[in-house]
């Protein structure tokens, strides 16, 4: 994965907009740290192959980024993204991790099935 550039996010983003796709997301804030202080609370969400068409779409913000996505009947949205699978073409993969390399957030759309 690489550091992602917006702009580039940006357009592919306006690519699979009005579209049939899939989305993954996911979040965890500590989910898997907990166990090294137990003050911390933790959290997570996770959504898989969940069927999406978005009118517009936009990525904001200076690093780490936000991603909204307009649907019909409401919004889609990603906060703390900060690298995309450089690799993919056909699908958008998008992932924050934290300051030790591991991953608080991913946001993919694919037109097929994850």
């Amino acid at each position: 994965m690489l550091p992602l550039q917006p702009q580039d996010i940006q357009t592919h983003i306006d690519r699979l907009a009005g579209q049939d796709l899939y989305l993954h997301l996911e979040l965890t804030t500590g989910a898997y740290a907990s166990h090294l202080d137990s003050t911390r609370p933790s959290a997570s969400a996770f959504i898989t192959n969940a069927a999406v068409r978005y009118t517009n779409g936009s990525i904001s913000g200076t690093g780490p980024y936000r991603v909204g996505l307009k649907t019909e009947q409401g919004w889609v949205y990603a906060e703390g993204l900060t690298h995309v699978d450089e690799n993919d073409t056909e699908r958008l993969i998008l992932a924050g991790h934290d300051s030790q390399g591991k991953l608080i957030v991913a946001l993919q759309l694919s037109r097929e099935r994850f």
